[in-house]
């Protein structure tokens, strides 16, 4: 690349411009630079440092026409002014000068219709390895004619001194500053800054093209029929959209456009907290040379301790999705034929699987819903409720019913069945009943799938008003009416209802104004 490039972007004294490195550089400069350890199963391995999650606090959008018409602003998007993005911007540009740097070239975006190009400059080798692990790696052709759509300064090395000045969170900074397509990150050294950020912008961007970004896993059989997988985190969304039958197109992040579903990555990003190479072979076996592993214990040598979460319980690994054996090669599929909410309803309350009208769509889509459970109190562990709009609300620039809007007309367009898939708890709550075996699970999963389900003659239940069949292949009809499934029935009711209550006291915030009220068919108390 020619310096003029870097020049431009306010960088000066720049050393030597390592520009797409091939993984066996990166590599090679992480060892060399003292950046990382190596595993026996040749993956490298580093430290983020003190930050091992991201920052969401500390994620700012400069206030500036005419984006700041579009965003919803509030505490997800924070607003900072143009002069404070100025100011650090200087300090992230003073950072990045008289150094070498490392400068990767990627798309978000498996569509030619909908990607984007993006750059990203560091200092640090292990980020540019992410980053090429994470995003679509251009071919050479490509890399020679490349223009970037966006840049990524990163400035991890640089903290903001006057962040109380600025009435700001903390010294960490990650601004976007969307007219002048570019992004500094100061403060953290995390790599999934980067990831989620890009995909914040894609947030951004495809909606007001009306194309649908997605915070979901994707995957497709052999007749060439798509499924979306929805869900936070612990209900099922990696797991269980990897499946040997149908090609994963991606586990993270999508879009959907006029021509069907399309990976934002051309990698994938998992958790390895206890990782079990019986339980998630592929996800075990993806580890390897070129994989980079944060954040992990490494003991004697180079053998990885997944148990160990002294460091952080976030322990990841980011991998070229070439890594798994059976992935759609052109990370793209037809409009879906499926989409599967999941969730861990740890109360015990929501069925194992219900097919939703297109207007409880929308409800389930805006709550988001799973329940955590929580740490202990007097010995009693107690779930908690955890309400994340479309499954991914801190990475929405845009108001959740631009992309809840958007969602339903594709549903009409494309007649595209929904369906909400209960990964949690039946006949009893956390500690009362017990976790729906995965075996029951991926019945439902594939009687979904292989269109069995809509053989069933179905019930509605009560409250929630959920569509459920009476039998589902070798399933026990006791657990598929949820309530059927509890000793107590007088205490299903009770905490059913106090459910619908957090469900109603969530939505009330979409109710009111221009945005459209799907609450109607949410749970309803009485009915």
């Amino acid at each position: 690349m020619h310096l003029t490039e870097l020049e431009e972007l306010g960088l000066k004294n720049i050393g030597k411009v390592h520009h797409n490195l091939s993984y066996d550089e990166l590599i090679q400069h992480e060892l060399e630079n003292g950046e990382c350890a190596q595993t026996k199963k040749g993956a490298t391995a580093v430290d983020t440092g003190i930050f091992t999650g991201r920052s969401p606090k500390d994620k700012y959008f400069v206030d500036r026409d005419p984006s700041n018409k579009y965003i919803a602003w509030g505490d997800v998007n924070k607003k900072v002014s143009a002069d404070i993005f100025a100011e650090l911007l200087v300090v992230a540009q003073e950072q990045l000068s008289g150094k070498d740097l490392y400068v990767t070239d990627v798309f978000c975006g498996s569509s030619a219709a909908s990607k984007r190009s993006v750059r990203f400059v560091s200092e640090i080798a292990w980020q540019s390895h992410f980053v090429k692990n994470m995003f679509i790696r251009p071919t050479a052709s490509e890399l020679e004619v490349f223009k970037s759509n966006f840049t990524v300064l990163n400035a991890c090395k640089a903290v903001n001194d006057k962040w109380e000045e600025h009435g700001l969170n903390s010294e960490v900074f990650v601004l976007f500053d969307v007219e002048n397509n570019i992004a500094i990150i100061g403060g953290t050294w995390y790599g999934g800054e980067m990831k989620k950020g890009i995909f914040s912008m894609m947030n951004y961007w495809l909606p007001l093209e009306g194309k649908l970004p997605m915070h979901c896993s994707a995957n497709v059989g052999k007749r060439g029929d798509t499924a979306l997988f929805f869900g936070l985190s612990g209900t099922g969304k990696t797991t269980l959209s990897t499946d040997p039958h149908r090609a994963l197109i991606g586990d993270d992040e999508h879009g959907w456009d006029n021509y069907g579903v399309f990976n934002f990555e051309g990698g994938c990003y998992a958790k390895v907290i206890n990782l079990d190479g019986k339980s998630e072979p592929e996800i075990y076996n993806a580890i390897r040379t070129n994989a980079l592993l944060e954040n992990v214990v490494i003991y004697g040598e180079g053998e990885v301790n997944y148990e160990d979460g002294s460091k952080t319980e976030n322990t990841r690994v980011s991998y070229p999705i070439e890594h798994i054996e059976n992935h759609k090669l052109d990370l793209m599929a037809g409009h879906p034929e499926n989409i599967i909410f999941l969730t861990a309803d740890a109360f015990g309350v929501l069925p194992p699987v219900s097919k939703l009208t297109k207007e409880q769509a929308m409800y389930y889509f805006l709550s988001g819903y799973t329940a955590k459970v929580a740490g202990t109190e007097r010995g009693i562990t107690k779930p908690v409720a955890t309400f994340s709009a479309c499954f991914g609300e801190a990475f929405l620039p845009l108001h959740p019913t631009v992309y809840a809007k958007l969602l339903g007309e594709k549903i009409d367009e494309h007649g595209v069945n929904v369906y909400l898939v209960n990964t949690g708890w039946t006949g009893g709550g956390y500690g009362v009943g017990k976790r729906m075996s995965i075996k029951d699970t991926r019945a439902c999963i594939n009687s979904i799938l292989n269109g069995s389900i809509k053989e069933s003659e179905f019930d509605t239940t009560k409250t929630f008003r959920l569509h459920v069949p009476k039998t589902l292949g070798d399933i026990n009809p006791d657990i598929l009416n949820p309530r059927n499934a509890w000793e107590d029935k007088e205490l299903f009711d009770k905490t059913r209802d106090n459910l619908a209550e957090m469900f109603i006291e969530n939505y009330a915030k979409y109710q009111g104004g221009e945005h459209p009220d799907f609450s109607a068919f949410g749970p309803i108390l009485g009915s």
